[in-house]
């Protein structure tokens, strides 16, 4: 037996017990909100600090008197329990106040997010049926430029909330001024906020198509609170949480918010990450908490090392996405005892969580799943003669399902139809349905862990490719590749080739600031990590690499404009057939390789 782990896994089993009971079932008509909570919250530490931001901080008493003022006037101006409002606005306090106030009246938020622009925006407005437009005075051209667009009448259904010393344009209300001096009470909707009640509606990145508005209820919000504030964060009223993930997507709002509003914690909140500020923040502010995305992990890494930067209140960090190459560098140089990687999305079923601490694992699951087989050539899920899916091995890859029932609904979309094509039907029998996630998981050993299996994420099925008869995972590739000095952080993604079966890999790699990119040092470093096929054939070297707004990789793009110099300034670098390096992709060989006579 494995004693270490064995007493190990026993110093967990107060706070899985008190997470048990936390999220004991309950009732969809169960009277609870999330502005309930916040109002439970202000009665048990209503003085002391709730947020931290830019030199200001409000109480919790002070947050929750200025959502009730927010919820007078969003009352005042005609909405009610079942519409819905959208949101723009930075990380602000003012966003979170919004949030809360719209939630108390039962009315639900559509976050989105700050970064779009025209038709996406016009879009994530209108297919929520928003009949309000709260914005923030940082966003304001982005709201003028689509008024013309939106069924929102000026002067009436939008809500300005200006920059500090802003004003609002004279087509909004300026809802800050206007909501000043309203009743900071309570009001009386809170209570009748249930839990199945639709609180948000958050928006996938939109990076292929436009964003879809997943539906989130007070239930599932409350339940990865509780998840978080107890078995995650660990946090209690006496903790600090450093937020400097977007608001207007899960891991900011449901994760590193719930996790204070179930707590107590304190929050020091800003508008966006900067590495180079992180760790001076963390030492001021007394952060014992951190919400990550693993690139803002791999960026920390890459920043220029000190002997001290371990030296620090963080303890406990929470979020997804860590990759293996970066999580042990990233826990040692900071000190952090505890990683909570989790894996979840916003409208599924199903979560993971790694609450036995157990490094390069997404945890366990008290969820039913099945990982089924999936062959990536065919883009297919492998079905037995029957037409029914077949469960893999342990150990080996799998596509994960999350079983559909009343324990763990499927809240999905605002589109039926987007909803609908998630869900697979007949399963393993007649009649059963299973949310399709689309990732690829793995069931691995991590010594005792009180009997729960605990699993590890393999990769996105889109981001997957067969070449030279193999499959290669553009993950497993990438976290070779940042292990290059020079390398900054790099995308891997799959090319067509014309006349080559598969695709080939390709890397867009940023070089670290400062740094040449050694290619031939690449080229041998390559060689000896990664098996021929799985190789890059292309480089393409840029300055930085697009992401999303949760610093999530973007690969269409890449995908399409590959290798093509004639359509694109950046340098390309090609590994010709039966070569061991690399060189400058010129227009003769383009020529030859979109004949299909380069050989490949």
């Amino acid at each position: 037996m494995d004693i270490n782990g064995f007493f190990s896994a026993l110093t967990e089993i107060p706070a899985l017990l008190a997470l048990k009971k936390g999220m004991a079932p309950r009732p969809d008509t169960d009277h609870d909100c999330i502005g309930a909570a916040v109002e439970r919250i202000a009665e048990r530490f209503g003085d002391r600090t709730a947020i931290v931001f830019e030199g200001s901080e409000v109480t919790w008493s002070e947050l929750n008197a200025w959502s009730n003022r927010y919820a007078e006037f969003l009352a005042g101006a005609g909405l009610e329990p079942g519409d819905t409002v959208s949101l723009m606005m930075e990380n602000r306090i003012e966003l979170l106040a919004a949030v809360i106030a719209a939630n108390k009246l039962g009315v639900t938020a559509g976050l989105i997010n700050n970064n779009l622009r025209e038709r996406p925006l016009v879009h994530c407005v209108t297919v929520t049926g928003s009949k309000k437009c709260i914005f923030g005075g940082e966003v304001e051209e982005a709201i003028d430029q689509v008024r013309g667009d939106l069924r929102l009448a000026d002067g009436a259904d939008y809500f300005a909330i200006p920059e500090p010393g802003g004003r609002a344009p004279d087509w909004a209300v300026d809802m800050a001024a206007a909501s000043a001096n309203l009743p900071p009470d309570n009001p009386a909707q809170t209570g009748q906020g249930t839990l199945g009640d639709t609180a948000l509606y958050i928006f996938t990145s939109g990076t292929t198509g436009l964003p879809k508005a997943a539906v989130v209820s007070n239930r599932r919000y409350l339940a990865i609170a509780m998840l978080t504030a107890k078995a995650g964060l660990r946090c209690t009223e006496k903790d600090r949480i450093y937020i400097c993930l977007p608001l207007y997507h899960a891991s900011g709002l449901m994760i590193a918010v719930g996790g204070a509003l179930l707590s107590g914690a304190s929050m020091f909140i800003r508008r966006r990450f900067s590495a180079s500020a992180f760790l001076d923040e963390v030492r001021m502010h007394g952060c014992s908490r951190f919400v990550y995305v693993g690139e803002l992990c791999r960026y920390l890494n890459n920043t220029p090392a000190k002997p001290d930067d371990h030296d620090n209140p963080l303890s406990t960090v929470m979020g997804n996405g860590l990759r293996p190459d970066v999580w042990h560098d990233f826990k040692t140089r900071f000190g952090i005892k505890r990683v909570t990687e989790f894996y979840g999305a916003s409208e599924g079923n199903v979560a993971f969580a790694n609450l036995f601490n157990k490094d390069c694992t997404i945890g366990t699951t008290s969820a039913k799943i099945a990982l089924v087989k999936y062959d990536v050539d065919a883009d297919e899920i492998g079905r037995d003669a029957d037409g029914r899916c077949v469960e893999v091995e342990p150990g080996e890859p799998g596509l994960l399902l999350g079983h559909i029932n009343p324990q763990a609904a499927f809240e999905g979309y605002t589109d039926k139809a987007a909803t609908e094509k998630k869900i697979m039907r007949d399963v393993f029998e007649d009649g059963d349905a299973w949310f399709n996630t689309g990732d690829l998981l793995r069931e691995v050993d991590v010594g005792f862990a009180l009997g729960y299996s605990h699993y590890q994420f393999v990769d996105r099925v889109g981001d997957t490719f067969r070449w030279r008869a193999e499959n290669v995972s553009t993950n497993e590739v990438g976290e070779i590749i940042n292990g290059f000095p020079g390398v900054e952080v790099c995308n891997v993604y799959g090319v067509e080739v014309p006349g080559a079966d598969g695709r080939a890999g390709m890397a867009a790699i940023v070089p670290a600031e400062g740094a040449d990119l050694d290619v031939e040092g690449l080229a041998e470093y390559v060689g000896r990590e990664l098996p021929t096929y799985a190789r890059p054939v292309f480089l393409r070297i840029q300055q930085n690499l697009d992401l999303t707004g949760t610093f999530k990789l973007v690969k269409g793009d890449l995908k399409r404009e590959a290798y093509a110099i004639d359509a694109i300034d950046d340098s390309v670098y090609v590994m010709k057939p039966r070569s061991s390096r690399y060189e400058p992709l010129d227009g003769d060989y383009l020529a030859s390789i979109r004949s299909g006579t380069a050989g490949f």
